[in-house]
């Protein structure tokens, strides 16, 4: 299916979208090529594939929980202008 411009201007029009008149040829490529690929995606047979409303109905792939990076607290604080108890002090912002 192929766009023209008059497709590209009333398209505009009930988006409620001002175009240039020099960008609709740009556009109507742009949205031929859309319906295209749509075009192309239904005509993929998927008789065998079940419907998901939600893809967390998926089964996930779990990773297993180990820690991987080692603690930096205590050199990341070593440039810190003051710590305390593993915590950084800053002035009082909010009375």
């Amino acid at each position: 299916m192929a766009l023209d411009a008059s497709d590209v201007e009333k398209i505009a029009h009930l988006a409620r979208l001002g175009i240039n008149a020099d960008d609709i040829p740009g556009y109507a490529r742009n949205l031929t090529d859309i319906l295209a690929f749509v075009e192309q995606l239904n005509s993929v047979d998927t008789s065998g594939v079940e419907p998901l409303a939600h893809p967390f109905e998926a089964a996930q792939r779990l990773r297993p929980d180990e820690v991987t990076e080692s603690n930096h607290r205590e050199h990341f604080q070593q440039v810190a202008p003051e710590t305390e108890s593993g915590l950084y002090l800053v002035p009082q912002v909010i009375e």
